[in-house]
């Protein structure tokens, strides 16, 4: 098993505090990567989204995917398992978000992600959160890596 650190992060995908929504990269097998972010209990988003009873966005908890998606698709290209000529991962497709659980401030989420299809440029993912081994976000995205974002 390989040891990542945050740097691995930084280096592959362009987001950067406060957008990084991925804190740890656990491990990554063939088309497949672990990941996963404590939600921090102090972020500013509490303050205006349910104040007083704050839980997390499910767009944000998507975004979570979504890096984890593009982090993935980053370790397919450097293994030659994705060809593409940019450099940039983009998301270019939701469908069937299901949110099942609140997630709230001190969870903390392990993202699945794994590859369904790679067609042409475009890889089509299925992306999972849990939350203490309870399923909290499901949804289907798709990837490419653009030159620019």
């Amino acid at each position: 098993m390989a040891d990542y650190s945050k740097e691995d992060i930084l280096q592959r995908i362009p987001h950067r505090e406060p957008f990084l929504w991925v804190d740890q990269i656990e491990a990554v097998e063939g088309d497949s990567i672990v990941t996963s972010k404590i939600v921090a209990d102090d972020l500013d988003i509490f303050k205006g989204h349910y104040p007083g009873n704050p839980i997390m966005p499910g767009v944000l908890l998507c975004e979570a995917i979504f890096q984890s998606g593009a982090l993935l698709l980053c370790y397919m290209r450097e293994n030659g398992r994705f060809v593409s000529a940019g450099t940039v991962p983009v998301i270019t497709r939701i469908e069937g978000a299901k949110f099942k659980r609140i997630v709230l401030p001190g969870d903390l989420l392990e993202i699945n992600v794994k590859v369904k299809e790679i067609l042409s440029n475009v890889c089509f993912m299925r992306g999972t959160i849990r939350v203490d081994g309870k399923i909290a976000v499901q949804t289907n995205f798709a990837c490419t890596v653009t030159d620019s974002a």
